[in-house]
């Protein structure tokens, strides 16, 4: 048997070719490209979603009220000369108090006017506290944190019953080096004391609600409680978070309330709705008039929650924001004693 031996495949005279070197790309050339899903994300995001119209006619009824108030201050001035003219023509001395009681006039007015500019920048500052909270919490930038840290401690530095958290919350604000966890700090130091009083208003009003309701005799006076009561819990919600507002301050309040309403829908007052909050059985053992007062505490219950999502100056992070279900069940208890 013979020997294996190893047999060549190419004449030994041919050259060994020299290894090739590994390919590389020269860092110069490579360029680093964005990332398509960032940047549209990123586009869509600080895009709107369709434009805003343009509004038109704003310089025409900006001078039509200028002009309309003018002559209307310029008509009781006339008006208030006259009458002083009138009093001295009659009496000296009745003049003279005619003319003291005007000017006491002219400095309550004026008064009355500081104040409703002052409630009306109160609620635009809420508003602008809130916006500027939401975005230091995306962003997670501290020195805005900080920045709203000191505006929320004015805000409160008169209020007894947050003294201990204002100290608390200044202590740890020393400590605290992200700006979302310092805005998050300050809601559950300054806001959740709130939000716990804000629910039991408007409990309470949800309450008085469906009792007037179910013992009222007239519709009439059921609507006329409803309008009331909804008016007076919407300014309470707001005194209690700092807002204060004037008459003006009031009435553009309640048109932020009513806005917020008609975007997260309203509440149909219908059977189906009573047994899906409320729950087969029970609705169906409620009377009339009950079922109109727990129907009618829902709707306070709703302006109650427009009002706090309105005026509160944090939005929510890390507390729960208050929803119609988290009233239900005391509404009903309610309706089930009253019956």
């Amino acid at each position: 048997m013979r020997e294996p031996r190893a047999i060549p495949t190419r004449p030994r005279d041919e050259p060994i070719a020299p290894a090739r070197p590994p390919r590389a790309f020269e860092t110069g050339i490579a360029e680093e490209s964005p990332d398509v899903f960032e940047a549209s994300s990123t586009e869509l995001a600080n895009a709107d979603v369709a434009p805003a119209p343009k509004r038109r006619g704003g310089f025409w009824r900006g001078l039509a009220l200028w002009t309309g108030g003018t002559l209307i201050s310029l008509g009781l001035g006339l008006a208030a000369e006259r009458l002083v003219r009138d009093l001295f023509a009659a009496y000296e001395w009745l003049g003279w108090f005619g003319l003291a009681v005007l000017a006491v006039f002219v400095v309550a007015l004026a008064v009355l006017i500081l104040r409703e500019l002052v409630g009306l920048a109160r609620l635009r500052t809420l508003d602008r506290l809130r916006d500027r909270a939401a975005a230091a919490l995306v962003a997670d930038d501290l020195d805005a944190a900080q920045k709203l840290h000191a505006e929320l401690q004015q805000i409160y530095a008169e209020r007894a019953d947050l003294a201990r958290a204002r100290e608390g919350l200044a202590a740890d604000a020393e400590t605290i080096l992200d700006g979302a966890e310092l805005v998050k700090t300050a809601e559950r130091a300054l806001m959740a004391p709130l939000d716990l009083r804000a629910r039991a208003l408007t409990a309470a009003s949800a309450r008085r609600v469906a009792l007037v309701t179910a013992i009222a005799p007239r519709a009439v006076i059921d609507l006329a409680f409803v309008v009331f009561e909804s008016f007076r819990l919407a300014r309470n919600i707001a005194d209690l978070y700092g807002a204060r507002p004037g008459l003006f301050g009031f009435i553009r309040l309640i048109g932020a309330i009513l806005a917020h309403l008609a975007v997260t829908g309203g509440l149909v007052l219908t059977d189906g709705v009573v047994e899906q909050l409320i729950g087969q059985g029970v609705a169906a053992k409620l009377s009339a008039r009950l079922g109109e007062g727990v129907l009618n505490g829902l709707m306070t219950v709703r302006v109650g929650i427009a009002a706090i999502k309105v005026v509160r100056p944090l939005p929510h992070a890390t507390q729960k924001s208050p929803v119609v279900a988290d009233f239900v069940p005391e509404l009903v208890k309610l309706a089930g004693t009253q019956k």
